[in-house]
C-alpha cells in the first residue's frame, strides 16, 4: 500500500475500522516526515512518547500494511512508509555505514541468484551486509568496530547525524 499523503493513510485505516490514537497519529506525522527508515528508539525519543506505545503502534500500522520494517545487521529494526523510500540496503561492518540502493540496481543480483539457484531472492527486509569499498581500502587488519548504534540510530552514507531523519517545518519565535 502506497500513501502520497497522510490524510490518505488515516482515511484507509479508519475504512477498515482502525481507531486513530494521539500516540498512533504522532507514529504516522512521524514516519511522514523521515527521510529515511528510523527505529522506534528515535520515534520514541522524537516524540516524548513511550517505547512500548511506539512498538505497539508500529506493530499495528505493519499489520494493515502502511509501515514496512527492515533490519541492519544486529541492529533494532528501523521502520518506513510502505511503498515509499522503497529501497535495499548495503550495510558496512567495518563502519556501519549504510547506503539506499535503488531496487533495480541489484535485479542483476537477483537474477545471477535465480540462475545459478533457483531461488527468487528479496533484500527488503534484510540488509546486504559486508565492507564499503573505504573500508576495504584500508588496512584488512583492524577487527570490524565494536561501537554500537546509539538507540538504533545508524550513520546512513549521506553522512547527516543519525538523528536527522526527520524534517521539521520552519517555525516562528
Amino acid at each position: 500500500m502506497h500513501f502520497a499523503t497522510i490524510d490518505q493513510a488515516i482515511d484507509a485505516m479508519r475504512e477498515r475500522g482502525l481507531r486513530l490514537s494521539t500516540a498512533r497519529r504522532l507514529v504516522l506525522e512521524a514516519l511522514f516526515a523521515a527521510d529515511r527508515p528510523v527505529s522506534a528508539q528515535q520515534l520514541a525519543r522524537e516524540l516524548a512518547v513511550d517505547v512500548t506505545s511506539v512498538y505497539r503502534n508500529l506493530e499495528l500500522l505493519e499489520s494493515f500494511g502502511v509501515v514496512r520494517h527492515v533490519h541492519l545487521a544486529h541492529g533494532a529494526g528501523l521502520y518506513l512508509l510502505a511503498g515509499r523510500q522503497e529501497h535495499e540496503y548495503l550495510y558496512c561492518e567495518r563502519c556501519e555505514t549504510v547506503t539506499p540502493v535503488a531496487v533495480e540496481d541489484l535485479d542483476p543480483v537477483r537474477g545471477l541468484i535465480k540462475d545459478r539457484f533457483g531461488f527468487n531472492a528479496r533484500f527488503t527486509h534484510f540488509a546486504i551486509v559486508g565492507t564499503c569499498e573505504r573500508c576495504a581500502a584500508r588496512d584488512h587488519a583492524t577487527p570490524p568496530s565494536d561501537a554500537a548504534a546509539v538507540d538504533g540510530a545508524v550513520a546512513f552514507a549521506d553522512s547527516r547525524e543519525p538523528d536527522s531523519a526527520f524534517s521539521r517545518p520552519a517555525t516562528s519565535a
